[in-house]
């Protein structure tokens, strides 16, 4: 992909937010951890003195002589909210104005997009779907999130970290998120923007997107490497395998945090079933990764074939 093209593909306004976002996010990242580590070395000069939290030097700013012991809603916290609208207003003006709305012309059948791709926000469920079943990519995995994220105060019950930003006492938690958000989320809409080209084909960065690409690669069900032909077969076959996968990773991830020494505060707070339900989102979020291995280091498309869904 030569520099033109790169530019042709981060100035469309449609791509105007990914590029938003890949500075934003990090900025955003480093200024919570930043803050995170400023509250721990807090909690251990604390630890270290309990008399001090008795006092206004448990504040992670410099205490100055007039600053009452609590920041009031009014007038600090409700002035940076009028000063951010206003910036954020000012933003969006300006955006209005400089780009024009991405809207195109009517569709035409006789003339269609190459590639058609869906608005970024939804780029990462249209690259599930070169891994996983329309009805997974589209329905069950979008849905197992929201239940995950309404999940979340069901299976954390860590009073730990509950209004300040800390990184020792929520490293499973931040790791859990980073990893979900950042590295599965972000990296999906990243692949479908600036990797899939026409045909949605992968192009890899350095590579100029011909239109008149054909690759020939032959995609395969872990089923026929292994000559099971029948849909019985098949079916039962890619469920063994789905559970040994779920029941290995989660017998390692066990043996990870018994390892970290945070098996045992676990289950001091939370019962088997929420230690279960944890661990079930944790080793599916796991799989998408593992899909797009297994995809495109040996072209296996599906393991688990049904007459109603396939993963």
């Amino acid at each position: 992909m030569d520099w033109h093209q790169i530019w042709d593909i981060v100035s469309t306004p449609d791509n105007i937010p990914i590029v938003a976002l890949f500075f934003l996010v990090p900025f955003y990242t480093w200024y919570a951890f930043r803050q995170g580590r400023a509250n721990d070395r807090l909690i251990a000069q604390l630890e270290a003195d309990p008399e001090a939290a008795k006092t206004h030097h448990r504040k992670t700013l410099p205490f100055k002589e007039g600053w009452t012991r609590e920041v009031h809603v009014w007038p600090y916290l409700l002035r940076i909210e009028f000063l951010a609208a206003i910036i954020v207003t000012v933003i969006l003006m300006v955006w209005s104005i400089t780009l024009n709305a991405p809207l195109e012309e009517p569709a035409n059948p006789n003339l269609t997009m190459n590639p058609a791709k869906a608005p970024w926000y939804f780029l990462g469920l249209q690259e599930m779907l070169v891994y996983f079943d329309p009805w997974m990519a589209g329905v069950v995995l979008p849905s197992l999130i929201l239940v995950g994220l309404a999940a979340i105060p069901f299976m954390d019950e860590n009073p730990l970290g509950s209004g300040y930003y800390t990184l020792k006492q929520r490293k499973w938690s931040i790791t859990a998120f980073c990893f979900g958000f950042m590295v599965l989320w972000l990296a999906m809409i990243f692949i479908g923007t600036f990797i899939r080209g026409p045909g949605w084909m992968w192009f890899w960065p350095g590579q100029t997107w011909d239109h008149s690409r054909v690759i020939f690669e032959v995609n395969r069900d872990l089923p026929d490497l292994f000559h099971i032909t029948s849909a019985w077969g098949k079916g039962i076959f890619g469920a063994v395998v789905v559970a040994a996968y779920y029941g290995i990773a989660g017998w390692l991830l066990h043996k990870v945090i018994a390892r970290k020494g945070f098996n045992q505060r676990i289950y001091k707070r939370m019962s088997m079933l929420q230690y279960l339900i944890m661990q079930f989102f944790l080793i599916t979020m796991l799989l998408l990764p593992l899909k797009m291995i297994i995809r495109h280091a040996f072209r296996i498309k599906y393991i688990w074939i049904t007459p109603w869904f396939n993963i």
